[in-house]
């Protein structure tokens, strides 16, 4: 069971911490948001939409040498234990400031031991999948597992560090996230400890500038215009989507486009090597922000990918030293988050949150499997994917839309050709990110 969070007591003891006229928390209403009063001025202490990487505090970096420190056991645990006694070892969760982040998997509201049991039966698993699998470039849990028991003590430890401070530092939007998607009220003192979450005077001021429901609501002039603007537009031209929760009202599915899009489909690319679809991912997603093709073998070298594939905690660390995705007006630090318990509501509102709110691509982590991607000719492993769009139809079934790297046509003629421009089943790509036993997106 998972460890109780801080919850926000009374709207009063906000105003009371910040000297400022408080927000009101979400309540009951799923499409709750957080929201000022009616009285809050602009550069009034509000939070954002987001929030970039913020410090360690001293608390964070105590809860970092914590976790460090019960590593020290990892050291004598050979490659060639069980899956179970690598991954008690190996697989350890921080709690930082109430939210649980869990090395190699990422935020997740599951406890350490559930994470470890998960990881193992993975491993398990694929230990005895049959030879001959199609596998596309996801690191698996067994490689990781190995990989990580194979490095020296100091070396572990070394990126252990790095991806816990990371982690430390985007704990801000993993609160803002949880609170609009999940309904999970922020803490009293949530914008005094980290006030990179904090709206500035300009993302307020630019709520007014803000296109209403029925503009945002034409998918032809939207479309046009995600495809022709520029990732580096100024923050008041972005601002105005992304201070959703500084608006009058919460956002619903009615105040969003019918169909939305980012990045220029001319930008495109199908992996080289079968184990590079996190490389080709990376590769599109930093020709959609730089505007120029830098190459597989480039963000290969960038990831640190092997023949055994691309860590999704990689894809986010690359995403976030790499490109401008991560701005404060667009998504924010990148952060690697457990879906296992989002229904497919709540999945569709995180796209589309990250589609038209910051204007910025999703790290889809699905597994490859004929039964949720119809063009496959042989199921296959864990995968990366660009997402990149949404169109909700109606009636109709509702479509996710990325840029799907692999071509099976490539290694094997005989095979179906692959497009690299993809219009899904919303309901589908969920269930084949959920059916991956990480069950985590880039966000």
């Amino acid at each position: 069971m998972s460890r109780p969070r801080p919850r926000t007591l009374a709207i009063g003891a906000l105003a009371l911490l910040l000297a400022a006229a408080p927000f009101v928390p979400h309540g009951g209403d799923e499409d709750g948001s957080l929201l000022p009063s009616g009285e809050q001025q602009a550069g009034a202490l509000v939070p954002a939409a987001t929030a970039p990487l913020g410090r360690v505090t001293p608390e964070l970096q105590s809860e970092i040498d914590r976790v460090l420190a019960n590593g020290g056991s990892a050291a004598r645990v050979p490659v060639s234990a069980t899956p179970d006694r690598l991954a008690a070892s190996l697989v350890r969760c921080a709690d930082f400031d109430g939210q649980r982040y869990c090395l190699h998997s990422g935020w997740t509201e599951s406890s350490e031991s559930e994470v470890q049991a998960r990881v193992a039966t993975a491993a398990r698993a694929i230990a005895a999948r049959p030879a001959g699998t199609t596998t596309t470039g996801d690191l698996d849990e067994l490689a990781t597992l190995r990989r990580l028991a194979r490095m020296s003590p100091s070396a572990r430890e070394a990126e252990e560090r790095a991806e816990l401070v990371q982690a430390a530092r985007s704990v801000a939007k993993v609160w803002l996230l949880r609170h609009e998607i999940e309904g999970v009220d922020v803490p009293a003192d949530f914008l005094a400890a980290h006030p990179e979450a904090r709206a500035t005077a300009s993302t307020q001021q630019a709520v007014a500038a803000q296109p209403t429901a029925a503009a945002q609501a034409q998918p032809a002039a939207r479309s046009k215009a995600s495809a022709s603007s520029s990732p580096t537009a100024s923050p008041s031209a972005t601002a105005t989507a992304n201070t959703s929760t500084t608006s009058s009202r919460p956002k619903r599915f009615k105040d969003y486009p019918q169909r939305d899009t980012v990045m220029n489909t001319k930008r495109v690319a199908e992996q080289q090597r079968t184990y590079w679809c996190g490389p080709t991912t990376m590769q599109m997603i930093t020709w959609g922000w730089k505007k120029k093709d830098l190459g597989q073998s480039h963000w290969a070298g960038k990831l640190g990918t092997t023949s055994s594939g691309t860590a999704i905690t990689d894809m986010v660390r690359v995403i976030n030293g790499n490109t401008g995705w991560d701005r404060e007006d667009r998504a924010g630090a990148y952060i690697v988050l457990d879906i296992g318990d989002y229904g497919f509501k709540k999945w569709q509102r995180l796209l589309m949150r990250h589609i038209t709110d910051y204007r910025a691509p999703v790290v889809l982590h699905p597994i490859l499997l004929k039964k949720y991607y119809p063009y496959l000719d042989d199921d296959a492993s864990g995968h990366f994917q660009a997402g990149r769009g949404y169109d909700r139809r109606g009636a109709k079934s509702n479509l996710v839309g990325y840029f799907e790297p692999w071509n099976q046509q490539r290694f094997d003629p005989s095979e179906p050709y692959i497009s690299r421009v993809q219009w899904r089943s919303a309901y589908k790509s969920y269930r084949a990110n959920e059916a991956h036993f990480q069950h985590n997106i880039g966000v």
